[in-house]
């Protein structure tokens, strides 16, 4: 082992890579749970130990602000500690057959799958199911994931996709808010509501507007909110009205915790929720299992 391995000051090293990945110190000290104090030390331990400044500046809206120098080792940095864990991860995958780690967006872990994964593990106990969240679609051949689940307008270019199932998307609200602002029922009914937005452009007030109208619904009016669950926890709150996914929201529909004003109207998507699977190796044989209990729950 050369002098420069043996010296080099990984910790502090492993603390700038999040900061770059980041965009800043305060954001990496929230993602790492340490104190904003300790990465900057970190970050003055690393200048000092190679001689060169990393950040031309910091604090204030742009964040930290890279040198050339900072910029080409957090690429390498990041590049490195990724590869690392993903051979990390393949290692301690290994250590059980039986592991599957699903990709998913918050709202359908929340909403769809963790409901149905004590029936799956009932069934097949031998299974180990971890779940992981993320919104943005995945190369699972740089990944630690099985598998995938995403919603949205795919197949998504250089991804191998599979169409799991189809939505339906319909107005819901609070029972108390239904009673309070006169029992609506029709699609007029909706321009006096306050409507409650899902910054999912798949689901938004458009889509209904275009099939059933009002024409004069004000889809620009109205809060706006990160997910889909979110969304419906306002709507079950009697915040407004939200145009929901029926996957996401059958279950409050079933329970009486949202009705839907406007009875059977909806708007169909499909495909709107896609497997995403891997590439250049095939499934383990437990990964499999998940996919066909997926489609058949899908189904």
């Amino acid at each position: 082992m050369n002098q420069t391995i043996r010296d080099l000051p990984l910790n502090a090293l492993r603390a700038f890579a999040v900061v770059c990945d980041q965009g800043g110190i305060r954001a990496a000290a929230r993602e790492l749970g340490v104190a904003h104090s300790a990465l900057s030390r970190h970050l003055a331990e690393l200048e000092k130990w190679l001689g060169v400044p990393l950040a031309q500046s910091r604090g204030g809206r742009r964040g930290l602000v890279l040198s050339p120098q900072g910029e080409a080792l957090g690429r390498t940095a990041l590049a490195a500690l990724g590869e690392l864990g993903r051979a990390a991860a393949s290692l301690r995958e290994a250590r059980s057959a039986s592991s599957v780690i699903i990709s998913t967006t918050p709202s359908f872990a929340a909403r769809w799958l963790l409901p149905r994964l004590p029936a799956l593990e009932q069934a097949q106990p031998r299974l180990e199911i971890s779940v992981v969240v993320d919104q943005k679609p995945i190369d699972l051949d740089e990944s630690e994931a099985d598998l995938a689940i995403r919603m949205g307008k795919g197949p998504w270019r250089d991804l191998t996709c599979r169409p799991l199932m189809d939505e339906r998307l319909y107005p819901v609200m609070s029972p108390s808010l239904w009673r309070r602002v006169g029992r609506p029922e029709r699609p007029a009914q909706l321009a006096r509501l306050r409507l409650l937005h899902d910054r999912d452009p798949n689901a938004s007030w458009e889509l209904w507007r275009k099939a059933h109208g009002p024409a004069a619904l004000d889809v620009r009016a109205g809060p706006r909110f990160a997910s889909s669950d979110l969304v419906l926890r306002a709507a079950a709150q009697g915040q407004g009205v939200a145009l929901a996914r029926h996957r996401l929201a059958a279950d409050d529909v079933a329970a009486g915790v949202l009705v839907r004003p406007m009875g059977e109207l909806s708007v169909v998507i499909d495909p709107a929720y896609w497997l995403v699977l891997p590439s250049n190796r095939g499934l383990r044989p437990a990964a499999q299992a998940v996919v066909d209990w997926l489609e058949r729950e899908a189904a």
